[in-house]
């Protein structure tokens, strides 16, 4: 952010205990992920502790990482070289190394309970209506705790859409060449019109919901009815009313970084429980300044008018306890903001969690029809993870849709080899609702195999509503855009990405910015030369553009929502191949830190 903190400042504590130990310390990943030579011993501070070296010998005070030699293969930019020094609170990129389920982790669980949707009636002949048998399915595996629902080879017709709603259940398929779900209805034959709470003709199904629908049974319900009433529901995790939740504890003020909080009442909180981080905005609108990265610009912004954005707070960040002691509490995760008395901050419930269920191995075809005009989309929709927590789609495919995989207020969850293909969409990927701490990776946008009629709108990769260390990495988007739909999102990165660059980002006027502080762009490819939301120092505040080819202004041209000095970064532009790392993602999750924490 705008103003740099040393949490090291006024430390009189001499004793330590060795706790928490979440990895090696910051050492030789760093400079390997960059390509430079050999390692040296380093490493770096915790920001509620003290440094440890390489294998947890001694105390190191002050110490930042040792860097390699760059190589005639690569230049490390100085953004790097910068961002190890200061892993959680560099000013320009965010620290994402945790993103994804189980933090990134290469392999999802597997459940030993298999229930095989044939026996259940499910039939791979293309003809018979397979959906009430694979949800019953679905459904038995839920009640017993979880297990893996298997689809075997074939096309199984669904006109009905698949619903995970318990966790621990795995929807798993033969692979996305193998096992075809054939979707003959939209949401909205199968739900009804879900209208826009802004009024007008729009499609709320341009922008939500899914065939393959992964949501808690609770949240899924209240939807449902919501949508039949004709009311608008809420989509974030407290359900369709803002107070339907309970405070578990107040939190005292702490630095965006910090692992370890002090609350006020440890009582009701538990390791391995999910709780929200609950900041409310203060009539200065200092919050959402602060996500801005503070300083004139986001203090001259007009912030009152911008409805839309607005609804998005309070901010609720999920995150999972890793320890409790006395009064002070480990997350999985470094804070993402400040937390500040102003912004009344709080450990809040909220609807119980989908965590540990995922969609694998599978396509989703819906019949082929004409796309729709723009935000009259009738919801042929793939793949969506909504209040879902640590949960997963892999080997999955979407094939003529309205709108390809979306991330609803989900959070730490990951899509990996995913696909997009057919007729076109309007949204191939969209990232709404306050999700946090995603991973996108290994991605794919086909080029459409229709043309799109000219009321129809691209998108691309979508972020919005506030939605924060989000990853996109290692993608192939023969179509669309990197588009920001306004709403503020804040401290997201794409790297590693393939595109040609031909869609339009979108949002309402009354949503705000395009961009918050820290949006990184790293390493990207663009085909066609064009600059659109992809070369974002003019555009993004506190923020860094690295390694992109060398693009033009034409078609959309954009300008800052903020006036004055944006703090951007631009480096190594016009070299791509050049840039290392090379994935800024991998890099980071190179980074390990070891820290002792010190109680009072």
């Amino acid at each position: 952010m705008s103003e740099a903190h040393d949490s090291r400042s006024g430390d009189r504590h001499t004793g330590v205990t060795r706790r928490g130990l979440l990895g090696g310390a910051v050492t030789a990943a760093a400079i390997a992920a960059a390509g430079g030579g050999p390692a040296a011993a380093a490493s770096t501070e915790h920001p509620h502790g003290f440094g440890c070296g390489p294998h947890g010998q001694g105390l190191v005070r002050g110490q930042g990482l040792v860097h390699g030699q760059e190589q005639a293969s690569g230049q490390v930019p100085r953004l790097w070289r910068e961002f190890t020094h200061q892993p959680l609170t560099h000013p320009q990129i965010p620290y994402v190394g945790r993103a994804g389920c189980r933090a990134g982790a290469a392999r999802f669980p597997h459940h030993p309970r298999v229930l095989d949707v044939r026996a259940f009636g499910a039939r791979a002949d293309g003809t018979t209506d397979s959906a009430p048998a694979i949800n019953r399915a679905i459904a038995a595996a839920g009640r017993a705790g979880g297990g893996t629902v298997t689809i075997p080879p074939g096309t199984f017709r669904i006109d009905d859409v698949i619903r995970v709603g318990h966790s621990n259940v795995v929807l798993r398929g033969a692979g996305s060449d193998r096992t075809t779900l054939y979707a003959t209805r939209s949401l909205t034959e199968l739900i009804g019109v879900y209208g826009s709470r802004y009024g007008g003709d729009k499609s709320s199904w341009s922008w939500a919901g899914g065939l393959v629908w992964l949501a808690p049974e609770a949240r899924w319900n209240s939807l449902v009815a919501a949508i039949r009433a004709r009311a608008w529901p809420f989509e974030g995790w407290t359900g369709n009313r803002r107070d339907e939740w309970r405070t578990l504890t107040r939190v005292a003020p702490a630095r965006q970084g910090s692992w370890t909080v002090t609350v006020a009442d440890p009582a009701r909180l538990r390791p391995g429980a999910l709780v929200l981080l609950r900041l409310a905005d203060d009539p200065a609108h200092t919050l959402l300044e602060h996500m801005a990265g503070g300083g004139p610009g986001p203090e001259a912004y007009q912030w009152d008018d911008k409805t839309k954005l607005t609804s998005y707070v309070p901010y609720e960040w999920p995150v999972r306890i890793a320890r409790v002691h006395g009064r002070r509490v480990t997350l999985e995760r470094p804070l993402p903001l400040d937390v500040r008395p102003e912004w009344d901050p709080q450990l809040i419930t909220h609807v119980a969690e989908l965590t540990g269920s995922g969609v694998e191995g599978l396509a989703v075809e819906a019949v082929v029809t004409p796309q729709q005009p723009h935000l009259l989309d009738k919801g042929y929709n793939g793949v969506v993870l909504q209040c879902a927590y640590d949960c997963w789609a892999d080997d999955v495919t979407v094939r003529h849709v309205d709108n390809g995989f979306g991330l609803v207020a989900a959070s730490a969850c990951t899509l990996r080899r995913t696909r997009v293909a057919g007729r076109g969409s309007h949204h191939p990927y969209f990232c709404r609702e306050g999700s946090h701490d995603n991973l996108v990776e290994d991605f794919t946008v086909e080029e459409r195999t229709v043309p799109g009629r000219p009321d129809t709108q691209l998108h691309g990769i979508n972020v919005e509503g506030l939605s924060s260390y989000n990853v996109w990495s290692r993608g192939d988007m023969r179509m669309g855009t990197f588009d920001s739909h306004r709403g503020m999102p804040f401290a997201n990165v794409r790297t590693d990405i393939t595109v040609n660059n031909d869609g339009r980002h979108g949002g309402d006027a009354s949503a705000g910015p395009l961009f918050g502080a820290r949006f990184t762009h790293w390493n990207i490819r663009v085909v066609n030369g064009r600059a659109g939301l992809v070369k974002i120092d003019g555009l993004a505040p506190y923020s860094a553009t690295v390694g992109i080819d060398q693009v033009t202004e034409f078609d959309q041209i954009d300008v800052p929502d903020f006036t004055g000095d944006l703090h951007t970064r631009l480096e190594l532009y016009g070299a791509p191949q050049a840039v290392r790392p090379r994935n800024l993602h991998e890099a980071q999750r190179g980074l390990s830190f070891t820290y002792m924490n010190r109680w009072e």
